[in-house]
C-alpha cells in the first residue's frame, strides 16, 4: 500500500508543479487552488509512505516521479524540446527509480 500511495504522491508532484507555473505568481484563483491541493495530496501521500518505506527511498522515488512527469507534461502539453538527450535522461531517472524499487 505504501508504494501506491508513493506513486500517486509522486504524480500528484507534477500536479502541483504545472498548476505552480499556472498561478502568475499566486494571483490566478483556480491555478492557485488546484497547486494547493496537489500539495498538501502529495505531502500527506510522502509522509504515509514514510511509514513503511525508508526516508531516503521514498524521497527519490517521490521527487523522481515528480521530475519525470512533470518534464513529460512540458514536452507534450507545452511544447517544451523533445531531444533524445531528454528521453534518455528521463529513462535513466525511471531506471533509477525502479531500481530502487527492485532493491527495496
Amino acid at each position: 500500500m505504501a508504494w501506491f500511495v508513493l506513486v500517486l504522491s509522486g504524480l500528484m508532484e507534477t500536479v502541483w508543479a504545472t498548476s505552480l507555473a499556472q498561478t502568475d505568481g499566486f494571483r490566478r484563483p483556480v491555478p492557485t487552488a488546484v497547486f494547493l491541493v496537489a500539495l498538501v495530496l502529495s505531502m500527506a501521500g510522502l509522509a504515509f509512505a514514510l511509514r513503511e518505506l525508508p526516508v531516503g527511498t521514498a524521497y527519490a522515488v517521490w521527487t523522481g516521479i515528480g521530475a519525470v512527469g512533470t518534464a513529460i507534461f512540458g514536452m507534450v502539453a507545452l511544447g517544451e524540446p523533445v531531444t533524445v538527450a531528454r528521453i534518455v535522461c528521463l529513462g535513466l531517472i525511471v531506471s533509477g527509480i525502479v531500481g530502487l524499487k527492485v532493491l527495496h
